[in-house]
């Protein structure tokens, strides 16, 4: 998890492939990867991990917990992080200031569905994890405008289908009008509002995998925070196709991100700022 005013070289590639061609739209699309790479520390200042054990300090319900059914995730996942060399995770509250991404865990209920057994979730966008411990995967993303009618099915296929061994990536992004990590609701930070200035807008990337815990035949659902300033992403090619994704955003999706006030001010400065 990074706050990044400027991409460099590596996020400028990762910002590129953030925004595929065409409008925007739902995707469920995979990569893979190692999931030591995606789990391991990438913040040398230590200042992640510091943030995430002062949330946890202050509200330990809030940002880490665990149902009964989570407790055998958490020990498969600790297991599977020392042999990754990295380390292990004897309850939840370990596995929020141990690790830098937030880490979510989840099993099949007695119908075949993915239900959230909890996990550490210090850095949300928007979003609860003690309000949506126990609920399916459906149930977390009924929020989400057009999600559930989009993907819902590919989403339960894909997980039921992961392979051990590997992490399998995707992105969520949305704007936002400050670079701090946590977002929970309880703390009302503000949207974007007007009028609008780039430099006062960053650009959230949710970057996630998903691993298959076999023994209990689980998943462990990893976010890592990025934060890129707009008016450096509006440098950058990839802008082109942010400005797209902006336009043919749906109208409720666009209320759904806290963007709908601002969409089109954001649209015109990274039009301009590109030309």
């Amino acid at each position: 998890m990074a706050r990044a005013d400027s991409p460099g070289a590596d996020d400028g590639d990762r910002l590129g492939a953030l925004f595929p061609e065409g409008d925007y739209r739902f995707r469920a699309t995979l990569r893979r990867s190692d999931p030591r790479d995606f789990f391991r520390p990438q913040d040398p200042t230590g200042r992640v991990l510091a943030e995430r054990a002062r949330w946890v300090a202050e509200e330990p319900a809030r940002y880490a917990t665990l149902e009964p059914e989570g407790a055998p995730l958490l020990a498969e996942f600790s297991d599977l992080t020392r042999r990754w060399n990295l380390p292990g995770a004897e309850n939840v509250h370990a596995l929020a200031t141990s690790f830098e991404p937030d880490i979510l865990l989840l099993s099949l209920d007695r119908k075949g569905a993915f239900r959230l057994r909890g996990g550490a979730l210090c850095f949300p966008t928007g979003w609860a994890l003690e309000k949506k411990i126990g609920r399916t995967m459906d149930v977390v993303h009924a929020p989400v405008p057009g999600l559930n009618r989009a993907l819902a099915p590919a989403i339960q296929q894909v997980m039921a289908k992961l392979k051990p061994g590997v992490a399998f990536l995707r992105e969520n992004w949305g704007l936002v009008a400050t670079d701090e990590l946590n977002l929970h609701p309880s703390r009302h930070v503000a949207p974007p509002a007007l009028p609008v200035a780039l430099d006062r807008l960053w650009l959230r990337v949710e970057y996630q995998a998903l691993v298959k815990l076999p023994q209990t035949d689980g998943v462990a659902f990893g976010i890592r925070i990025a934060l890129h300033r707009l008016d450096q992403v509006a440098r950058h090619p990839a802008s082109v196709q942010l400005r797209r994704s902006l336009v043919s955003m749906p109208a409720e999706v666009a209320a759904y991100k806290r963007i709908e006030t601002v969409r089109a001010d954001v649209v015109r400065l990274l039009e301009s700022s590109w030309s």
